[in-house]
């Protein structure tokens, strides 16, 4: 375990710097436009990944990539980790994610966040918040862009309860467009309130996309289903390869982060 925390160590300084040194590359994409700067994000991502490779014997797999539909679309995935934040939008070609509003007051990266039309909202404006959040999420997909949801708000540890929200089904209803569900097991590699590294297989599955028009009722429960039992199958061979790797698999708390 102490290797493990020592190549965490060096992950995490490398990781940070390479993020620092970007920042820096990228300040001049402020006078460009917003896929200037979405490239550069990229080139972190993908750096990240060697890191992850290379230092901590994390080894990442993309299933499914082929089901990715073009054009305007909802993508809802399963949330686990910092990391599936930065890695998803490189498989879209205009992504925007819905985020809480206190992630624009972080200097350089608030500004990034606005750059690149990412829709914030304020989680205590109640239903304004949502009616504000639907209008711009439909405003945004309707002009070509692919909409990123968590449906659970927040980073879940592998195993936790779910915990489904249900504004995201009116967001589907109001954009009608097809929804692409993503499940992972990233949490177990990436773990959210420690800078510990664990090795293994991170897997990021995109499922068969939903179509248009679904009952909202019927479309939270498909979401939820198909979602749910590829990440419980992944999470599971993630434990189980872990176990192998360092003789038993970390355990991670339940709660919501």
């Amino acid at each position: 375990m102490f290797l493990i925390f020592l190549r965490s160590l060096v992950f995490n300084v490398l990781f940070y710097a390479v993020l620092i040194c970007l920042a820096i590359v990228a300040l001049p994409t402020f006078a460009l436009p917003p896929r200037a700067m979405l490239t550069v994000a990229e080139w972190w991502a993908k750096a990240t990944l060697v890191l992850m490779r290379v230092i901590c014997n994390i080894k990442v797999e993309f299933r499914g990539v082929e089901k990715i539909p073009q054009g305007p679309l909802l993508i809802v995935a399963k949330h686990q980790s910092f990391w599936e934040t930065f890695v998803l939008p490189g498989f879209f070609d205009r992504p925007i994610f819905i985020l809480k509003r206190q992630l624009m007051q972080i200097p350089v990266f608030g500004q990034f966040l606005v750059k690149t039309g990412m829709i914030a909202i304020d989680r205590n404006a109640g239903v304004k918040a949502l009616l504000d959040m639907t209008r711009r999420a439909r405003v945004a997909v309707r002009s070509g862009r692919q909409l990123v949801i968590f449906p659970e708000g927040t980073r879940r540890a592998p195993g936790a309860v779910p915990n489904y929200k249900t504004g995201f089904a009116q967001i589907y209803s109001s954009c009608g467009v097809q929804c692409l569900p993503i499940a992972l097991n990233s949490g177990l590699f990436w773990p959210r309130r420690t800078f510990m590294r664990y090795p293994g297989t991170l897997v990021v599955e995109f499922l068969d996309p939903l179509p248009a028009g679904l009952p909202k009722d019927e479309f939270l429960a498909r979401v939820q289903t198909a979602i749910e039992d590829a990440t419980g199958r992944l999470v599971e061979a993630g434990r189980k390869e872990q176990e192998q790797l360092i003789g038993s698999a970390p355990s991670y708390a339940p709660s919501e982060s």
